[in-house]
């Protein structure tokens, strides 16, 4: 399966769905969350972070661009390009460096610099869906798409 499509409704349910994506990713994975502001895409993260250990508070990195979580299971990178004022002040950060294919990154505003990071493995898109958000799951790699085959059934709402 390439594809996943799922709406949450509520924060809560986002964050469960973030821990089933989260419990889902065996190895490390690049995982780009797209969606206007205010869609989730942090409260998501929360919950991927959930799935392995991390219990504090989860903020956006929009000023610093990385929040390195160094759990006992891995390393997560949470990445905010909102305000990257120039995509090439990622290579003096060492952007490569973070992407060696064994750490889980979230990216978010991930458009804002494409031609400094790699492929995506999924590509989360988070939309208003009625009174919840619709989450669309696009595998970009066979990595991506073993990760959702691992995820359980599609419900119509978690």
């Amino acid at each position: 399966m390439s594809t996943y499509t799922t709406v949450a409704r509520g924060e809560q349910s986002m964050v469960e769905f973030g821990t089933m994506l989260g419990g889902a990713i065996v190895a490390g994975a690049v995982i780009f969350l797209e969606g206007d502001l205010g869609m989730g895409k942090t409260t998501l993260s929360r919950g991927v972070l959930a799935a392995y250990g991390y219990q504090g508070v989860v903020k956006s990195p929009t000023y610093t661009l990385v929040e390195p979580y160094e759990l006992a299971e891995k390393t997560v990178y949470h990445f905010d390009l909102y305000r990257l004022g120039n995509p090439e002040e990622l290579e003096y950060m060492g952007i490569r460096d973070y992407f060696d294919g064994e750490q889980l990154c979230l990216v978010e505003w991930a458009q804002k610099a494409q031609m400094f990071l790699p492929q995506a493995d999924i590509v989360v898109r988070i939309e208003v869906s009625g009174d919840g958000r619709r989450l669309r799951l696009n595998a970009q790699t066979e990595r991506g798409r073993v990760i959702i085959a691992a995820l359980p059934e599609p419900a119509a709402d978690i």
